[in-house]
């Protein structure tokens, strides 16, 4: 008996899924990813591939929790679409303190008030690997968990 519930115990901190519910967790797990710059002949430049790493893999498709702050952008207007980012505005990605792995896109099912305090949401995660006008994780159907 004691053999299987460390067995459980092990399968269930190695399972994607129940880390990628700790909120705190998440953005780490969003750091394995390698951005490869690949010459476009079509476009005439350079441009950035992402090649996610097998722990984001895993996360794709999936429901997730995560903590973040609220990034508003121009359409904020509709408060169902904005930037969730790991760190705090002043020392987010679009001020240059950090990589595109610490940001993702919101599509929130409700409105949700700006506030500068980390909220937690909870949403399908979806990764975007061929879109340049997109972020390269984007959550969907997110909700406020607190």
């Amino acid at each position: 008996m004691k053999k299987l519930l460390i067995l459980i115990y092990f399968i269930a901190l190695g399972s994607p899924g129940l880390y990628a519910q700790n909120p705190y967790a998440v953005w780490k797990t969003l750091k394995d990813i390698q951005i490869k710059t690949k010459y476009d002949s079509q476009k005439r430049y350079e441009v950035d591939i992402p090649l996610f790493g097998s722990k984001v893999k895993a996360l794709n498709g999936k429901s997730i929790t995560i903590k973040g702050y609220l990034i508003p952008i121009e359409a904020y207007t509709k408060q169902g679409f904005f930037i969730l980012s790991a760190l705090p505005y002043n020392l987010c990605y679009f001020c240059g303190g950090a990589g595109p792995e610490t940001v993702m896109e919101v599509t929130s099912t409700q409105k949700i008030k700006y506030t500068d305090k980390p909220i937690v949401l909870k949403g399908i995660l979806k990764l975007n690997a061929t879109d340049p006008n997109h972020l390269l994780y984007r959550l969907q159907n997110a909700v406020v968990v607190r």
